[in-house]
């Protein structure tokens, strides 16, 4: 109840421009109009890979595809400063998560890192906030969630100009494991719990393929990679946007349960 007054009250000094779809001077829920809104809390996670894979490209869920609404809501969230975002697109996190982690079973999540110049740019690591707000939301389901930054990450070019290879290359030089911080965890109780990489957006599945291989040199047992969006395939000539969606019928599949909509 006091994160909906608060939500209202916010609603009214905050810009009135729909996250979702760009819609000005309408009611917002949490920076969405009630359309948008309805369609993020529509979407069911799926499972999405690229073509062809990277080699080490974990098993990976998408909440939904790289467009429309939540294209939209990504975008003001990462890039426009619209940090207020991350609540309702860390419960979306939470419910592809839920894919991956068997409920009462433990489930660590491993969010792939900003760099230190997009952190600064950005106000903060922008994954590392939809990790926070998808733990919350899985612990309040029942899931015993926590996060971990066992990755860090090194200076690299902007990925939206790279090609494929250029990307496997940049991901590569940029990921590193924190020693200190994997000392405490240890592959000696297999089956005892979930580890999950986390990001907010899969194109070629080279970063989340350098993670998990990264993860596992450090005997670490990655289970899979939960994203909001996946690209589509755009361009089927061009490798840069290799990403696919499956079928309709795939994506059909039920929201887990424990994870309830939420605008």
């Amino acid at each position: 109840m006091l994160a909906s007054i608060l939500g209202d009250v916010a609603d009214l000094f905050l810009p009135t421009v729909c996250a979702g779809c760009g819609t000005e001077r309408v009611r917002l829920r949490y920076g969405a109009c009630e359309r948008c809104a309805a369609a993020l809390e529509a979407l069911t996670p799926f499972p999405a890979a690229p073509q062809p894979p990277p080699p080490g490209m974990p098993r990976c869920v998408a909440v939904g595809p790289y467009a429309g609404e939540l294209r939209g809501t990504l975008l003001a969230y990462k890039e426009r400063g619209r940090h207020r975002l991350a609540r309702p697109l860390g419960v979306l996190l939470a419910s592809a998560v839920a894919r991956l982690a068997p409920k009462g079973a433990p489930v660590l999540l491993v969010p792939i890192p900003s760099t230190a110049a997009a952190t600064r740019e950005r106000g903060g690591d922008h994954t590392t906030r939809l990790a926070a707000h998808a733990v919350r939301r899985l612990r309040e389901a029942g899931w015993k969630a926590d996060l971990d930054h066992l990755l860090r990450a090194l200076p690299k070019p902007d990925a939206a100009s790279l090609s494929v290879a250029e990307r496997a290359a940049a991901a590569e030089s940029s990921l590193r494991v924190r020693p200190a911080r994997i000392g405490k965890y240890s592959r000696r109780t297999p089956g005892k719990g979930t580890l999950v990489v986390v990001d907010d957006i899969v194109t070629t599945g080279s970063t989340l393929a350098v993670a998990t291989a990264r993860l596992e040199g450090a005997n670490m047992q990655v289970t899979g990679a939960a994203v909001l969006a996946a690209t589509r395939r755009r361009h089927p000539s061009r490798e840069r946007f290799a990403t696919f969606l499956p079928p309709d019928t795939e994506r059909a599949e039920r929201r887990p349960s424990g994870i309830p909509n939420e605008g």
